[in-house]
């Protein structure tokens, strides 16, 4: 990238001088013959690889391995950083570089070569230190692996699309396309507008307007890639995948959303379960609910929409945007 930013990985020199070389001159009487031009191209190639692959090691290597610090160490350091201290500030930063790291490489083969990832992740962990708030009982870390996975999707939204779309677009396409997703496993075929409306409680006809923004859709299993053995599909993360990164934050994450969720009343906290998955039930229509606590679709409907209202509203309180957790 062309911007000078804070925590950018060095990247390795790109060998020039075998393309020039492969490529030969028309005056020269030494000039190589196809094969070798091509031999010469080739080595090229994987020399550039094998620098991009270096540069990554150097950057682990100049990054050491500082440990997380502990959750007495993280509102310490979090205090003095909020009243200014830049040396608070930098171990906050300087500790949890590595999980960094373990996020981006999630983001792989997604448009963007891995240092580009990281770089775009440190951009998040800064701002999570600068946000963070040590008195709200999150763990910083919990806290932290939000804004870098944003930072990361938005930098790959914003830089792989042809076509660019503002990023409140984008994201909302992309819970479309998790939607389709669900819905292709589960009845192994894509799946029509208004199956996907039923799912999101949204019109068939919004469903047709959203996906017609993205360019590259003209099926849900539209193949994509040189190789072409990758679909639009695969190129939005699974949420539910296990993954090292994610399984370090999943207890803070239970516990915090367990908190929030008993602040909900019982009928709002009965909906979330049923229409989400969450609590060991298996994702329902609004039709299945209503039938299951004794009330109509559109007052399920209504439910859902206050609960979310007020999930929100309490995400907000903690400094989280709507964006951070609903992508």
């Amino acid at each position: 990238m062309a911007k000078k930013r804070g925590f950018k990985p060095t990247r390795g020199s790109a060998h020039g001088s075998e393309n020039r070389r492969a490529a030969g001159d028309d005056d020269n009487p030494d000039q190589p013959d196809d094969e070798e031009a091509q031999m010469a191209s080739y080595i090229g190639t994987h020399r550039r690889r094998h620098d991009n692959l270096d540069a990554t090691r150097l950057y682990l290597s100049e990054i050491g391995f500082s440990p997380l610090l502990s959750a007495e160490e993280e509102v310490y350091y979090a205090r003095r950083a909020r009243k200014g201290e830049e040396a608070a500030r930098r171990r906050m930063i300087e500790s949890n570089l590595r999980l960094v790291v373990k996020i981006a490489r999630r983001y792989m083969n997604r448009g963007l070569p891995l240092l580009d990832l990281i770089e775009e992740g440190n951009l998040g962990l800064i701002h999570a230190v600068k946000k963070f708030d040590p008195e709200k009982g999150f763990r910083f870390s919990t806290y932290a692996t939000w804004w870098i996975r944003q930072t990361i999707e938005r930098a790959i939204m914003n830089q792989t699309r042809t076509i660019r779309l503002p990023i409140h677009v984008v994201k909302e396409i992309n819970v479309y396309l998790r939607a389709a997703r669900q819905l292709t496993q589960e009845l192994d075929r894509d799946p029509t507008p208004e199956e996907i409306g039923d799912l999101l409680d949204k019109a068939p006809a919004e469903v047709d307007r959203l996906l017609g923004l993205n360019e590259r859709m003209s099926s849900m299993s539209t193949q994509i890639g040189k190789d072409g053995e990758r679909s639009l599909l695969d190129t939005i993360p699974d949420e539910e995948t296990a993954d090292p990164s994610a399984q370090v934050q999943a207890q803070d994450v239970h516990d915090v959303l367990e908190k929030w969720l008993n602040r909900l009343n019982d009928k709002q906290r009965a909906v979330v379960e049923r229409r989400f998955g969450l609590h060991g039930y298996d994702k329902r229509t609004l039709e299945q609910v209503g039938e299951e606590i004794g009330v109509t679709r559109e007052r399920v409907r209504q439910i859902q929409m206050d609960a979310l209202s007020r999930l929100r509203s309490i995400m907000e309180s903690h400094g989280l945007s709507e964006d951070a957790l609903f992508d």
